[in-house]
């Protein structure tokens, strides 16, 4: 370690850099099973291979909608290369310093610096997480520029130091691909390659998922749970595996609540989910109609007329004169 860390010392979670002693961030020990797609988990680990003396490893990112294991994917990636997980979770407010190095006031009046899972990883030479990186704003993003290229550091302001990656150090950046999130600049984009798409499971797939989750669920309601989902899937609705997961969870404790006077397993399915996804949700079709008709994709755009007039009206600018 002394080797790949410069002028640095590690003492029981502690490091010192350029005569700064950092606090180092606890690895992530969450046990994790990658259930089907094999190809994009390969993808991944190919992503953080090295193949020659010049080459660098490359930061992906998992870009899918959320709840379909984009995350999971990751650390399974991590795992299987035994090395040391840290999750950094993006958030709107994130600032430079939430990344990099942040100082604490301790109780003695002194100031404590403390590395982030990202810096962390870094130093001990683990992979570390982005998670939901569109989430974060572009300052946050720009301290991040020169570790995401063949530079391989980062600068802290606050703590007046330059930290450099290890040679073992890894990243992955997921990213949701909802509207509730920032556009990542360029110039971020540019070093954030390849993508890798995580796409909705199959029927298999995720009725392997649920049950590897939920192994006391009935067969029932995990054939019912499956088949809505991949009916959601086939409309394009964003309902995910991790929906599925809350429905059978909230229908098992239902059903569980009054063995004396049992409910309906279709009753209290249905109210699994309307209350974890919405009264809509227990129409498909109309509300996948909904979701077409929201997006315009069978409305025309409108012109002045159409303000001003009515559609059968014969002032109408697009009127038939001869009607």
């Amino acid at each position: 370690m002394k080797d790949d860390v410069q002028g640095s010392e590690i003492h029981n979670q502690k490091v010192t850099i350029g005569g700064v002693q950092l606090t180092l961030s606890q690895p992530d020990s969450s046990e994790v099973t990658w259930i089907g797609q094999r190809e994009i988990l390969k993808q991944v680990l190919a992503c953080w291979l090295i193949v020659g003396e010049k080459d660098l490893p490359l930061s992906p990112r998992i870009i899918g909608m959320p709840g379909i294991g984009k995350t999971t994917l990751a650390m399974v990636g991590a795992r299987t290369r035994k090395q040391p997980l840290y999750i950094f979770q993006c958030t709107a407010d994130t600032r430079p310093e939430d990344l990099l190095v942040t100082p604490v006031l301790s109780e003695a009046g002194k100031i404590s610096y403390h590395a982030s899972p990202l810096v962390t990883a870094m130093i001990q030479g683990g992979i570390c997480i982005l998670d939901e990186g569109n989430r974060m704003n572009e300052k946050s993003w720009a301290s991040l520029a020169p570790l995401l290229d063949h530079r391989r550091y980062v600068e802290s302001i606050i703590a007046g130091i330059q930290v450099h990656a290890h040679k073992e150090f890894r990243a992955a950046v997921t990213m949701n691909s909802d509207e509730s999130t920032f556009e990542i600049p360029d110039y971020i984009l540019s070093r954030l390659q390849p993508t890798l798409r995580l796409e909705m499971p199959s029927h298999e797939d995720e009725l392997a998922i649920l049950k590897y989750h939920l192994p006391f669920a009935e067969e029932d309601l995990l054939n019912m749970t499956v088949h809505f989902l991949q009916r959601a899937h086939q409309l394009d609705l964003d309902f995910s595996p991790r929906d599925g997961l809350h429905i059978l969870q909230y229908a098992l404790k239902r059903l569980s609540q009054d063995r004396d006077h049992p409910f309906s397993k279709d009753d209290v399915w249905r109210e699994a989910v309307e209350k974890v996804l919405g009264e809509e949700a227990l129409n498909l079709d109309e509300l996948a109609e909904k979701k077409r008709r929201a997006l315009g994709s069978e409305n025309l755009p409108m012109g002045l007329g159409d303000f001003f007039f009515d559609e059968d009206s014969p002032l109408h600018p697009d009127s038939d004169p001869e009607r």
